[in-house]
């Protein structure tokens, strides 16, 4: 069976992900973070009205968003020493 193409599908390993998300700018990270944010609202939106096709992408996104969270605050207390 194929699988469907999703147009925001980019997953990288978590352990890769944390690492990759070290080197990104607080700006960068800001950026992705918004984005993250407005595609969970639409995970939502769908799940509320039964459209939603893949309801582990939900997760997947919550998680993304707290390792950049994590990022951002490893980053403003870096510079706070």
């Amino acid at each position: 069976m194929a699988k469907k193409a999703t147009a925001k599908t980019t997953k990288v390993a978590p352990a890769n992900a944390a690492s990759e998300l070290r080197g990104k700018t607080p700006d960068q990270l800001r950026d992705s973070l918004v984005a993250l944010k407005k595609e969970a609202f639409n995970l939502r939106f769908q799940a509320a009205t039964n459209q939603l096709e893949n309801t582990a992408r939900m997760r997947n996104v919550r998680r993304d968003v707290a390792r950049i969270l994590t990022v951002l605050n490893a980053k403003a207390a870096e510079a706070a020493n």
